[in-house]
């Protein structure tokens, strides 16, 4: 074929900005995708926990007094609403993208979704009675 030659393209039906409004599993992915940023910030939001308590009471302070602004208040909780739906939604996709077999015999979904949060029950449970004792 010469370089003048034109080939016909496919035809290619429009997709709309808003595609994923269309249904409810479409909205689901399209919301955890999103939660991906506000996983990020909660992992920033610690580090600079930890820096600060690292550098001193008064740092620290400063810190509490700017994490408690309407604000950061304001994101904390919508943060907390997408890290929630970030791990209900990988807790119910770990079967499917993980085979677990036991003597021979494949796990049932419910059980690889039951473990994980008994994990998740057990871990908090540790952690609340580090922070508390």
């Amino acid at each position: 074929m010469s370089e003048t030659e034109v080939q016909p393209r496919a035809y290619r039906r429009p997709v709309s900005t808003w595609w994923w409004l269309e249904k409810r599993s479409y909205f689901v992915f399209a919301m955890r995708e999103l939660s991906s940023v506000f996983v990020a910030w909660f992992v920033v939001f610690l580090l600079m926990l930890t820096y600060a308590v690292g550098r001193g009471d008064d740092q620290y302070q400063s810190f509490l007094d700017w994490a408690a602004t309407p604000w950061v208040v304001v994101l904390n909780l919508v943060t907390l609403v997408f890290v929630v739906l970030h791990m209900v939604t990988w807790f119910n996709l770990t079967p499917q993208a993980t085979v677990v077999r036991l003597r021979g015999q494949r796990v049932p979904a419910w059980a690889i979704i039951a473990s994980q949060y008994v994990g998740l029950a057990v871990v908090s449970a540790f952690v609340i009675w580090l922070v508390t004792r």
